[in-house]
């Protein structure tokens, strides 16, 4: 006769697979906690940025939508706002403004960061053809929120290429780290992108930043479906010293 063994009741415990479980939602939130960390430290209070915008140009869907796999519908809802740490303030007026383009004089570039953003022939520089770049020292490092792009949302076209980076050093070889790159096919060798093209409008494109410690930023583009030239209206980048 087999005698059957009697055990006090084990203590609790996860079954396997929902300890395991456990544990990776814990590893998500130290995650969660680390981006958020530097984003902003821990005492800093987030508010919405608020943007200054120019008037609509243009109202509805396009009509006539360009046949890309890539393309974000636009849409009729205002933006919703960023989160920034308070005190946050634009630095682009501030910085030195230089371009890869060879046809545009420091007094044009200064006009991409001097608060105007209607498009106007008076107020929109223009780049020449292909790839190019605006690059803004901002004098030293600084913790970045956001960088907000107008080119010429005069009509709703769509810009090729739009690129944002950020680095240590003048000629982006230290540190170079990319913020946003709709330049899904890699046309202008910059690396494939992952974000989506999109219509230009009065809210232009905000990027976040997610507090990236950087001196140098660039914005990149390769024309538009309007034209073969880059244009930009206003640029504005949004940070603080580093802290």
């Amino acid at each position: 006769m087999n005698s059957v063994r009697k055990t006090s009741p084990p203590d609790f415990q996860l079954p396997p697979r929902r300890k395991l479980r456990g544990l990776a939602v814990a590893a998500g939130l130290l995650t969660l906690t680390a981006l958020l960390a530097g984003r902003a430290g821990a005492a800093d209070e987030l508010v919405p940025l608020v943007l200054k915008l120019p008037a609509p140009m243009f109202i509805g869907t396009p009509k006539d939508m360009p046949a890309s796999p890539n393309l974000e519908k636009p849409s009729d809802k205002p933006r919703p706002p960023l989160l920034v740490p308070k005190g946050v303030s634009n630095l682009a007026p501030a910085s030195t403004v230089t371009t890869s383009s060879t046809n545009a004089t420091a007094a044009n570039l200064r006009k991409i960061v001097d608060g105007s953003k209607e498009p106007s022939d008076a107020g929109t520089v223009m780049l020449r053809k292909g790839t190019q770049f605006l690059q803004f020292d901002l004098g030293a490092a600084y913790d970045l929120f956001a960088v907000v792009i107008w080119h010429s949302h005069d009509s709703p076209k769509v810009y090729h290429d739009v690129i944002v980076r950020v680095a240590d050093d003048a000629e982006f070889k230290t540190n170079v780290r990319t913020l946003f790159n709709n330049d899904f096919d890699d046309s202008s060798h910059l690396g494939a992108g992952t974000d989506r093209e999109y219509f230009e409008s009065h809210e232009g494109r905000l990027v976040d930043a997610k507090g990236a410690r950087a001196r140098y930023v660039r914005t990149y583009s390769k024309g538009s479906t309007d034209s073969a030239l880059n244009e930009y209206t206003e640029v504005e980048i949004y940070g603080r010293p580093a802290q």
